[in-house]
């Protein structure tokens, strides 16, 4: 099934069902008021939510509603936590490579991990507003998992087990901060603004075959500017599934129902020049930073300038039909100027 967060009913939004099409939706406030609210008590929700996602798919449904993306906050407008893997290790090894640095042997066998600001994420269509253009503004087109309660130690089994919804993410990142605060030896704060999550979010069963091993296997669809930039396959040379990141993230501690895990940059292996743009015939990128150490590598330097102000950001994935499954995460940079400039786009 299908569900997304409307605008409205406070900060945490209103839970509607959405049909697989992303044509209708129905609010269920009878069942969960919220997303958090269904999470909280799934096993009694689900099947419930499950019987309203049936009628909107068949057109029985008498209280549907036109699904208009543009109206969505993220799936959880916050969440108790989201904590971002990075599974994709040839990421990795090319920003290793770049400032030419061995990747220690311990990254292909103990996932990266850090806890981001799960307090306020921007809707899909939201803004992503920036106070200087000088921060280094980039996107990283991901794929995420929303968890059910998680008991601590939980071995990778039960962590697949406990994967109850599927979405898109874009992890904004701050580049040009990133390496003041790592080299404090503490971790990213402030080079990680809100993230933006898509329409969408949906259960692994909605998925059919391209859900494997606890892996997405479709390609990642990445715009900037209207121009193809990137369309990796999620489920290629991930070297951590998310059963794997859940069992990490739950390795001390008890994660909450709600509980977001992303597997950071997707990014599949190639060659060429300038690593594999599309342009070339490869499957480009998700992200700025990894263009940018593909020219590092082979011009000396990075030509490829961060997001501007005015600059246009697209991430979706579609089905074997071509139909969007997540809905489009689509949204601008812009000057931020105050609380209001995450208002959504008209």
């Amino acid at each position: 099934m299908k569900l997304a967060s409307l605008k409205t009913g406070g900060r945490d939004g209103t839970l509607v069902v959405v049909s697989r099409d992303l044509v209708t939706c129905q609010a269920v406030p009878k069942i969960a008021r919220t997303l958090q609210a269904a999470l909280d008590d799934w096993d009694a929700v689900a099947p419930r939510l499950q019987a309203v996602y049936d009628k909107l798919n068949n057109g029985s449904a008498d209280q549907a509603e036109s699904f208009i993306e543009m109206d969505c906050h993220s799936p959880l407008p916050r969440a108790y936590q989201w904590a971002d893997g990075s599974a994709y290790i040839n990421h990795v090894e090319l920003v290793r490579k770049a400032r030419n640095a061995e990747v220690p042997a311990s990254f292909y066998t103990d996932p990266l991990m850090y806890q981001g600001g799960g307090d306020s994420f921007i809707g899909p269509c939201d803004p992503i507003a920036v106070m200087s253009e000088d921060w280094g503004v980039d996107l990283e087109a991901e794929v995420a998992v929303v968890t059910g309660d998680v008991p601590m130690g939980a071995s990778i089994d039960e962590a697949a087990k406990a994967i109850r919804l599927v979405m898109l993410v874009n992890d904004v990142s701050l580049r040009n901060l990133i390496p003041g605060e790592l080299a404090k030896g503490f971790g990213f704060y402030q080079s990680k603004p809100a993230s933006a999550f898509s329409p969408v979010a949906v259960t692994p069963d909605e998925l059919g075959d391209a859900w494997l091993d606890s892996k997405l296997h479709l390609p990642l669809l990445v715009t900037v500017n209207d121009e193809p930039f990137g369309k990796p396959n999620a489920g290629e040379d991930m070297t951590f599934s998310f059963a794997q990141l859940v069992s990490h993230a739950a390795k001390t501690r008890e994660l909450g129902a709600g509980s977001i895990i992303g597997s950071g940059t997707v990014s599949n292996k190639q060659g060429g020049l300038h690593g594999s743009s599309i342009a070339n015939g490869g499957v480009g990128y998700c992200c700025l930073a990894e263009l940018r150490m593909y020219e590092t590598i082979e011009l000396g330097a990075p030509a490829t300038p961060f997001l501007r102000f005015g600059d246009n950001v697209r991430i979706e994935m579609l089905d074997l039909d071509g139909a969007s499954i997540f809905g489009a995460i689509d949204h601008e940079v812009r000057h931020y100027h105050g609380a209001h400039s995450h208002e959504r786009k008209e």
